[in-house]
């Protein structure tokens, strides 16, 4: 009877967790991965560099729109340097503008926005008109594959800065079109002219062109795969 008790008393306690493991428990089921982290909403955008650093960016707060972390852009900005200076800047899925508009900020000859969402692009226009660039920067309400198929260098074969940053969803869904314009890209931009696509980690990034060589950068979840046109 005794040893058949014992028994039962061991099968509890090995059933019931300790009050320390349940409180580990519950905090770290209260604890954020660094991916739900990043998923957080963000709370505003800013210019990060150049003449128009620290000026702020008005924002839906719409997170379909997917601003770049500050942490990205300035990396990227970084890698790319004064490459943007002088050039013309398209900013394919443009959503608040920051990456066109940090490229205005840093030297770049003019800039072309494409949002086709019309209040996100009238936002746009609000921050072109706010930092005073109507004269060289140019909202655009379209879709980008369409705004992508009619691209093409103008007279003077200015050299582009092409930012293609959307939503990470488009290269699970239209994986084939966005293929097809980053390659539709790269065939048109004149020598010179950069490409910057931003995917996420799920994206093989090997499936990217291989008519140009590509650097590639993590900075989590993003990967950013840069080009440079030189011959």
């Amino acid at each position: 009877m005794k040893k058949a008790a014992r028994r039962d008393e061991a099968k509890k306690k090995r059933g019931k967790p300790d009050e320390a493991s349940e409180a580990t428990t519950k905090k770290a089921a209260g604890r954020k991965s660094p991916r739900e982290e990043d998923d957080q909403p963000i709370a505003g955008v800013r210019i990060i560099g150049g003449t128009f650093r620290g000026r702020n960016l008005q924002y839906s707060g719409d997170l379909r729109t997917r601003p770049m972390k500050d942490r990205t852009r300035e990396a990227i900005f970084n890698l790319v340097g004064i490459d943007v200076i002088g050039r013309h800047v398209f900013d394919l899925f443009a959503g608040t503008g920051a990456l066109g508009l940090e490229a205005m900020s840093r030297g770049a000859a003019k800039a072309t926005l494409v949002e086709r969402h019309l209040p996100t692009r009238n936002l746009i226009e609000d921050n072109i008109r706010t930092l005073g660039l109507e004269d060289r920067a140019i909202a655009v309400f379209s879709d980008a594959f369409m705004f992508a198929r009619k691209l093409q260098p103008d007279e003077q074969g200015t050299s582009w800065v092409v930012f293609c940053s959307p939503p990470y969803e488009l290269f699970v869904s239209r994986r084939d079109d966005m293929l097809a314009m980053i390659a539709g890209i790269v065939a048109k931009m004149p020598v010179g002219s950069t490409l910057i696509v931003e995917t996420d980690e799920h994206f093989d990034t090997a499936l990217l062109p291989d008519t140009i060589e590509w650097r590639v950068r993590k900075y989590y979840p993003a990967f950013v795969s840069i080009a440079e046109k030189t011959e």
